[in-house]
């Protein structure tokens, strides 16, 4: 038998583990936030009100400002793109100068699959036996990067490149390795002795990678 506190546990962990892994499916047509609502709780246009504007997003029409760091990125959520709320999906549009990178880094929520628009990616992810999978991607061609799993991305064209990236979540989540490990509060001593490093190339990474 089960004790009556174990059971209340496991299904409140099975409620919530169920409900943060996956977006919920609508239980209609779509949504459309009502903007005067400022609430986590978004209420939702009267469908008499939603307009074929609600459905069209124009803010990745153009590229981004990659020249200062080599790479810049768009994301298109139901933030910025009302049309998306419920649908469990978003996407982002990235751009590389001549050389740009997209650091290694994974989306804790979402598979991503990434097309190319223009230009040639080397991309690729790490699976959790540390195997790698890369290799560089024409125009037109798409990769796959499985959820949670660390992926990356640098143009080796001798031109700007671009990729549209779809993700199965309408909140898909980032984490920058080098931010998440240098740009946080782990302690230095921790960082010294996991990656072999002085304090000194410790203190210039953390100034490098600690959010401004």
């Amino acid at each position: 038998m089960i004790p009556s506190k174990l059971k209340v546990f496991l299904v409140i962990f099975l409620q919530s583990y169920i409900g943060l892994a996956y977006d919920p499916d609508p239980v209609q047509d779509y949504c459309i936030p009502r903007t005067e609502f400022s609430s986590i709780f978004l209420s939702c246009k009267n469908s008499s009100l939603v307009t074929v504007e609600d459905f069209i997003y124009s803010g990745i029409k153009d590229p981004g400002n990659f020249k200062h760091t080599g790479f810049s990125s768009i994301p298109v959520s139901s933030t910025v793109f009302p049309g998306l709320n419920t649908l469990g999906m978003s996407f982002v549009r990235a751009d590389f100068d001549v050389g740009g990178v997209n650091v290694p880094h994974f989306h804790p929520r979402a598979t991503e699959t990434a097309f190319v628009l223009e230009g040639k990616i080397y991309s690729g992810f790490v699976d959790s036996g540390n195997r790698v999978f890369a290799k560089v991607l024409e125009e037109g061609e798409v990769m796959v990067f499985p959820k949670g799993l660390v992926h990356f991305q640098m143009n080796v064209d001798d031109s700007p490149a671009t990729i549209l990236g779809s993700f199965n979540s309408q909140n898909p989540g980032l984490v920058k390795i080098p931010s998440a490990v240098f740009g946080t509060g782990i302690k230095e001593e921790l960082l010294m002795k996991a990656f072999g490093l002085s304090d000194k190339e410790i203190d210039k990474l953390r100034k490098k990678f600690v959010p401004q």
